[in-house]
């Protein structure tokens, strides 16, 4: 099954490209932003939609617009958050009758999470993050995660015990002090895009098996809430 391209229109009249891949029976749809340096054709996030879909989960993909135009500077929070935004309610309309999730790849997931801080996406449940970006590379803290408080859908954070970016004795009490509302899963050996050494004795496969894994287990607990 392949991704079907669709157009997502931005206020302004600016659009992004975003790809709609929807499995036979869908149970949800995630909406999936990508990370800083990739867009939303990177095998990462290809093989997210992939992986969801063998789980009966559709997915939206979509370009932040700077992504769109080819460059390499994220665009500003304001501009990023409207995107986000924007996904959702295109999401929203071409599947109306699917229960909404929402997050993505690191920088996208904290933008989606932003978002949701600032004023709730509409019909979103929960959000997800592949890699939630706490701090800069060498530089512990807990300053980015200070609007998660603000959060109030439940929120799955998928961690590698060697992300550079969140270190465990940051992302560890950022979740505890969330409660009930964050599920913090963490993943032996791997690292902030979720590859793991070979002498790990595991590939990057089975991390991507086990956190897709992960992600539906801990989607039927958010559709029942």
């Amino acid at each position: 099954m392949s991704a079907k391209p669709i157009i997502i229109p931005l206020e302004g009249g600016e659009t992004v490209s975003g790809l709609l891949l929807v499995p036979p029976k869908p149970l949800a749809c995630m909406v999936l932003a990508h990370g800083a340096g990739a867009g939303m054709q990177h095998p990462f996030m290809a093989n997210v939609a992939e992986g969801l879909s063998e789980r009966q989960i559709a997915t939206l993909r979509y370009q932040f617009p700077y992504m769109e135009r080819g460059g390499k500077r994220p665009d500003p929070p304001k501009l990023a958050h409207a995107t986000v935004r924007a996904a959702v309610v295109t999401a929203a309309k071409r599947l109306p009758k699917l229960p909404l999730v929402a997050g993505g790849k690191s920088f996208g997931g904290r933008m989606t999470s932003q978002a949701q801080s600032l004023a709730p996406l509409p019909g979103v449940r929960g959000l997800a993050f592949f890699g939630f970006p706490l701090h800069p590379a060498k530089q512990p803290s807990q300053e980015r995660g200070k609007h998660l408080s603000d959060v109030n859908v439940p929120m799955l954070f998928l961690q590698g015990t060697r992300d550079a970016l969140a270190m465990l004795d940051q992302v560890e009490p950022v979740c505890a002090a969330l409660g009930p509302r964050a599920t913090l899963k963490l993943f032996a050996d791997a690292d902030h895009s979720f590859h793991v050494p070979a002498r790990s004795g595991r590939k990057d496969a089975d991390v991507m098996r086990e956190m897709l894994d992960t992600f539906a287990a801990w989607l039927d607990e958010v559709l029942v809430i």
